[in-house]
């Protein structure tokens, strides 16, 4: 079951949004053109995915969190290819992040308010502290802990934080189950009056 029937989804030149199994996507969020969701993902409140002038891909098991936007950078003079935006699995991107153009491994977490810009790359096991900058073309390695604006590596991530990305993926996922549930008996309820 997927709950995003009710949600801004909108087609755009001939592309039009896919979502894998068991997706939520909140009802104010939008959605807008050549994105792919992957299973057990979640779109939470007043979040933006426009896939307008290039292609979003969001893996599994990743939750896009309250007021976050995601866009791309598209294809022109001064970027000849443009930068899609990929988002690996079991990702947790926190309220009111931007992401625009770049690339996240899997098992990211992005605190809230941070902004990842165009062509940076965010490899796998990656925690960027809360209001955190990656300016455009950084690459932040694997395992550690990024702070500031712009993000600076600080340390190793321990085995405790390691294990906080499968941790929040599944609680993410647990949530957007009860979502999905409590929606489900909306709609039954309605059909019965």
């Amino acid at each position: 079951m997927n709950a995003y029937n009710r949600c801004s989804i909108r087609h755009y030149q001939g592309h039009i949004p896919k979502f894998g199994e068991r997706v939520f996507v909140d009802d104010s969020a939008v959605i807008i053109g050549d994105v792919e969701i992957g299973n057990d993902s979640s779109i939470w409140p007043c979040s933006v995915v426009r896939g307008d002038m290039h292609y979003i891909r969001i893996g599994e098991r990743t939750s896009i969190q309250d007021g976050s936007i995601l866009h791309i950078t598209h294809a022109g003079p001064y970027n000849a290819k443009g930068w899609p935006l990929l988002i690996g699995d079991d990702c947790t991107v926190a309220h009111r992040a931007v992401l625009h153009g770049c690339h996240l491994g899997d098992r990211v977490l992005i605190g809230m308010g941070a902004i990842v810009m165009d062509g940076a790359i965010i490899e796998n096991d990656v925690v960027l502290a809360a209001n955190g900058l990656v300016p455009p073309g950084k690459t932040l390695q694997g395992g550690f802990l990024y702070v500031g604006s712009p993000a600076r590596q600080i340390r190793r991530l321990t085995e405790q934080e390691l294990a906080f990305f499968t941790y929040s993926a599944t609680n993410y996922v647990r949530l957007k189950d009860q979502h999905l549930s409590e929606l489900n008996k909306q709609n039954e309820e309605k059909k019965q009056d």
